[in-house]
């Protein structure tokens, strides 16, 4: 498909989603190791949805994951899938690390955020594209020639 689209047997399709997820109580625990470990947690996680992790980046109380996504992908449960198996690992094996900085099973503060990104236009050429389009005549009017107008 032109243009970078993906295809699937209905759409053609460009969807990216940049999403943001903060550790609980904005602890500054996550390591270096630990950044390692949540990328493979994410690819495999996103490979299992039939998405992709494109890019990902994080500091010492949050990460950013660049996601290609499919059409039919219900983005909440996506996202919360994410954090539920990233949170079960990171707990696990970093047991240890992590006991100073929580008491309660949890890793991930309960909000994220999540920004559609990229495409093939920005929203003001999609606004501009989408008011320019050729609005069809109203019904009754003249559409052919010799059409009558309809009366009520």
């Amino acid at each position: 498909m032109p243009d970078g689209l993906k295809t699937s047997s209905h759409a053609a399709y460009s969807l990216h989603y940049h999403v943001i997820l903060t550790v609980k109580y904005r602890h500054r625990c996550i390591t270096g190791e630990m950044l390692e470990r949540l990328r493979t947690i994410f690819e495999d996680v996103s490979r299992s949805w039939r998405c992709s992790l494109v890019e990902f980046g994080g500091e010492a109380d949050h990460v950013h994951l660049l996601v290609q996504a499919h059409p039919s992908m219900n983005l909440a449960r996506f996202v919360g899938n994410l954090k539920t198996v990233s949170s079960r690992y990171i707990r696990k094996e970093f047991a240890t690390h992590l006991s100073r900085f929580f008491w309660k099973a949890r890793f991930w503060n309960s909000a994220y955020g999540v920004v559609s990104a990229g495409g093939h236009a920005s929203i003001e050429q999609l606004l501009e594209y989408v008011r320019d389009q050729e609005t069809p005549p109203k019904t009754g009017s003249a559409a052919s020639p010799g059409a009558r107008p309809r009366v009520a």
